[in-house]
């Protein structure tokens, strides 16, 4: 397993290692002791989420607060994304800056989000399934998020506006400039 730090302190891309013969392939998608030797993160998930989305879906930016801070661990199983983690930390020095990273079923790259980031995704092939692990259950009054295109945070998100296909609830999330730094 190959861990990789993005421009983001705490954000990790982490890509497996896979054994692959006539039979197909094997690779393990998480281990807690590798993760924590690597990171130094020892983290506790108790929560698997799965999603299926047709291309144009953009999904996001989503956070929790506190008390119920909220880390994931995301892999896609079908099709490909674009996976986007924003800096929310109070205080933090990348504050408001993003890392885009493409995550596929054929690359098998996946990505950890800290506590304190805001966090979306689109969907870029056909249709995508989406598995993350969540280190906290969901809580919807600890939610919160940010508008997906919001100009300050300038996200290309690779999707035409005019194919673009959101929620009702991310139309009207709030923009960067209203939202309050997260506290951890």
């Amino acid at each position: 397993m190959k861990i990789t730090q993005t421009k983001l302190s705490g954000c990790f891309i982490v890509e497996p290692q896979i054994f692959k013969d006539d039979r197909g392939y094997f690779f393990e998608s998480y281990n807690h002791e590798k993760f924590k030797e690597a990171t130094g993160i020892d983290m506790v998930f108790l929560q698997d989420n799965q999603a299926k989305s047709q291309y144009g879906v953009i999904r996001g930016l989503h956070l929790q607060r506190t008390p119920s801070l909220q880390a994931k661990f995301l892999r896609v199983l079908e099709g490909k994304i674009l996976d986007v983690a924003v800096d929310v930390r109070k205080g933090s020095p990348t504050y408001g800056q993003h890392v885009s990273i493409e995550l596929s079923a054929e690359n098998n790259l996946q990505l950890f989000i800290p506590h304190g980031f805001a966090h979306g995704y689109s969907v870029l092939s056909e249709s995508a399934v989406v598995a993350y692990k969540c280190d906290a259950l969901y809580d919807k009054e600890s939610e919160d998020g940010i508008n997906l295109f919001d100009k300050n945070l300038n996200i290309d998100w690779r999707i035409p506006m005019d194919q673009a296909i959101l929620s009702e609830k991310d139309l009207n999330q709030k923009q960067f400039s209203d939202f309050k730094a997260v506290e951890l």
